[in-house]
């Protein structure tokens, strides 16, 4: 780069294509809008991110550091930052260091940002985002929201964000960005080619296919490499430059003049429009993918010799020189002195304090307040002339015991009617009012804005409520059968479980997720309508998972979801066992025995069901059956008849699946000293494993067994009853519980 950079100074000022040297204020080059003066400031973070990536691996051989993907190659990004306001949202890929040193030196007052990446890298606890937990750009003055490194994962976010923005405005949400914001998202080109990526871009291009406002910038950064896979040339642009709905527009990410006025007419554009464009900006890629990747195992010396050519700090120094700005030397002499200051921070910075207990890195995973939560479930009450309405005059509680879904049905429309942020969206929610009737009648009710259907994706479904959650709304998302979630679960596991953790509680998620769940559905099924796999959701930290089987349950749980996602920012799932949404009935038909009357508001406090609550029925003293949802009308009937026969049981309705409630489980067990698990998932990953490994770490000293469904697919037809637990099952090993004695 020396010898390119001198060799500026014999061409001399004015001599290049640029035309004439320009005063310091004037535009650095001929028919643009970069001034000769933001350039030279855009120059220095492109400097100063060039430096963190030799820090980085400086660090990294010293012991000190602990992340070496960088930036380098990709600086053309401050033109981009620069272009941008910085009231504009941006979730920001993993070779975004310029965009973010840009962006916090345009702050009021301006940011270190170099400081901030390097305490990144050095995982120390006083970074001002992630707090030593990972290494992200981030930060909240900053409007930069932190991503993980999972690959085109944010993009659904993005989605959300823009979908949300002029949603919540509507709404008079009182969000963090003002009303005129874009949202920014930027991702590699290998990541155009993810699944969550291409669903994303197709929402994105389907709502403003609709007319539908989605203010999003996207931004592909395009070196031609994922990892070592080379992209095909001109695969971007094929890709996406055609699309109908999404404007494109394509800069030379090595001539910072070109990135800033692009980005400049794409952003205008967006927030003119309130409508997406792609921003592709070709750059390259130096150093390989991260300090442990040796390029020249992939890569001729030719190819690798090319990129040094389109170096955008090159670049920039072309353009300084030539408009005047500075010479040759003088840009040297800038990049040692940027050098030298970035290295003796990260001398100054390598053995700051970090981390050093479980607890410290697991503080803002799941921060609860039951009390703030119990106060925020009265909250939920609308006022009289209100609920009337949402409830088209015919409250609740005068029209006598309710289904689980009639219950479910309720507890929305009164927190609609509560809460004028709350959204209920999903595949078939509003016109259709849902495949099971759950939804029915609140589009109506409470208009299109709040209760919408969404396209069959649900990586976006999930994804709206992800950007929807930090506008200041409360997403109430709807993923219409356990196995679909499957298809998204990266969304809840990757991203909106993370985000408290990667930003030390500073962003966070609330959400409740409503599932249509396991199995024994009557007439219709096969896999995919009946999943009984929970496994891939109880190991995700800091997630609620509730499954309420009982109408009245349902409705408190619901509620207390609800608050927990206001106060406590919490990701609920909530598990709805499709088997029971209609039933009515427990031992013997038309007993009504699994219907129940729904609380009126002031009752709601007396009846609410704090996170990791158990219910207990009967009050046996021979075996105590643990069991959720379907096991619990199940269990409840096998407790009848062994009750015929002398057997006292007592029966737990975990009702939470995270946290699990363990303490009302150990104290119901030490009543009886057997324990039954009666767990409908599979038995490998189930929640049988859960609960008898509590017992067994407080050290329960009674007998245990459990029973739970094969390890399988559940079938079409009457053979799904030879996998799944049954009454007869546990039944049959409550009386073996007992006889083994």
């Amino acid at each position: 780069m020396a010898d390119a950079v001198r060799a500026l100074d014999r061409v001399g000022p004015g001599s290049r294509l640029h035309g004439a040297p320009h005063p310091a204020g004037g535009v650095i080059t001929e028919g643009s809008r970069l001034t000769a003066t933001r350039c030279l400031e855009l120059f220095d973070a492109q400097l100063a991110s060039r430096h963190l990536d030799i820090a980085a691996r400086w660090l990294r051989s010293s012991g000190a550091g602990f992340y070496t993907i960088g930036s380098s190659g990709h600086e053309g990004n401050a033109g981009v930052a620069a272009a941008l306001r910085g009231t504009d949202p941006a979730l920001l890929h993993y070779r975004s260091g310029a965009f973010y040193l840009a962006r916090a030196a345009q702050a009021s007052p301006p940011r270190d940002g170099v400081r901030d990446v390097m305490l990144g890298l050095v995982a120390a606890a006083d970074e001002p985002i992630a707090g030593g937990r990972h290494k992200v750009f981030g930060h909240q003055a900053l409007n930069v929201i932190p991503q993980t490194s999972t690959i085109a994962s944010h993009l659904p976010r993005a989605l959300g964000l823009a979908f949300a923005l002029p949603r919540a405005a509507g709404l008079g949400a009182a969000g963090p960005w003002p009303a005129d914001a874009i949202v920014a998202c930027s991702f590699g080109d290998a990541s155009v080619n993810h699944s969550t990526a291409a669903g994303a871009i197709n929402a994105a291009e389907y709502c403003s296919y609709q007319g539908l406002p989605l203010p999003l910038l996207l931004i592909c950064e395009d070196n031609g490499l994922g990892i070592s896979v080379p992209t095909p040339p001109g695969w971007v642009t094929a890709a996406q430059s055609g699309r109908r709905a999404i404007r494109y527009f394509r800069a030379d990410g090595a001539d910072l003049a070109d990135v800033y006025d692009t980005a400049a007419a794409a952003a205008a554009w967006v927030r003119e429009r309130k409508a997406p464009a792609f921003l592709h900006l070709k750059v390259v890629r130096f150093g390989g993918h991260a300090g442990s990747d040796v390029e020249s195992g992939y890569r001729r010396p030719a190819e690798v010799a090319s990129d040094l050519d389109r170096d955008p700090l090159l670049g920039t120094a072309r353009l300084l020189v030539a408009a005047g700005a500075l010479t040759g030397q003088e840009v040297l002499s800038r990049y040692e002195e940027s050098r030298a200051r970035v290295l003796a921070l990260a001398e100054e910075l390598a053995n700051m304090p970090r981390l050093t207990s479980a607890a410290q890195v697991m503080a803002p995973l799941a921060p609860r307040h039951p009390d703030a939560v119990a106060a925020a479930v009265a909250a939920l009450y609308a006022g009289e002339p209100s609920r009337r309405r949402a409830h088209a005059g015919r409250l609740p509680e005068d029209q006598g015991p309710l289904t689980l879904a009639q219950a479910i049905n309720s507890t929305l429309a009164d927190a609609l009617a509560a809460r004028p942020g709350l959204l209920v969206f999903g595949e078939d929610v509003a016109r259709k009012g849902g495949v099971y009737g759950v939804t029915r009648g609140l589009a109506g009710r409470f208009g299109a804005r709040r209760v919408f259907d969404s396209l069959l994706d649900e990586q976006s479904v999930l994804g709206v409520a992800l950007g929807a959650s930090l506008t200041g709304l409360l997403p109430v998302p709807e993923i219409q059968y356990l196995a679909y979630f499957h298809n998204a679960a990266d969304q809840i596991r990757g991203e909106a479980a993370t985000l408290s953790f990667f930003s030390s509680g500073q962003y966070r998620n609330p959400m409740v997720v409503r599932v249509a769940s396991l199995a024994y559905q009557k007439g219709f099924g096969g896999h995919f309508h009946n999943d009984n796999s929970v496994a891939a959701l109880r190991d995700i930290p800091g997630l609620v998972i509730a499954c309420p089987a009982r109408p009245d349950d349902a409705a408190a749980m619901l509620r207390t979801c609800l608050a927990a996602a206001q106060e406590d920012g919490s990701v609920c799932l909530f598990l709805e066992p499709i088997a029971l949404y209609h039933e009515r009935d427990l031992h013997t038909a038309g007993d009504g025995g699994w219907l129940a009357s729904y609380a009126p508001p002031a009752l709601w406090a007396a009846g609410h069901i704090p996170l990791g609550r158990a219910r207990v029925y009967g009050d046996g003293t021979d075996v105590t059956i643990v069991t959720f949802g379907n096991g619990l009308r199940m269990s409840l009937r096998a407790a009848s008849r062994l009750s015929a026969d002398g057997i006292g049981c007592r029966v737990v309705d975990l009702r939470w699946l995270a946290p699990l409630p363990i303490a009302d489980v150990l104290r119901e067990a030490s009543v009886t000293g057997r324990v039954l698990v009666a767990d409908e998932t599979r038995r490998t990953g189930g929640v049988s494993e859960g609960v008898i490994t509590a017992l067994a770490d407080a050290g329960f000293p009674g007998r245990l067994r459990r029973v739970a469904s094969e390890d399988s697919f559940i079938p079409i037809g009457d053979a799904a009853a030879t996998v799944l637990l049954s009454q007869q099952a546990i039944e049959t090993a409550a009386r073996d519980l007992l006889q083994r004695e």
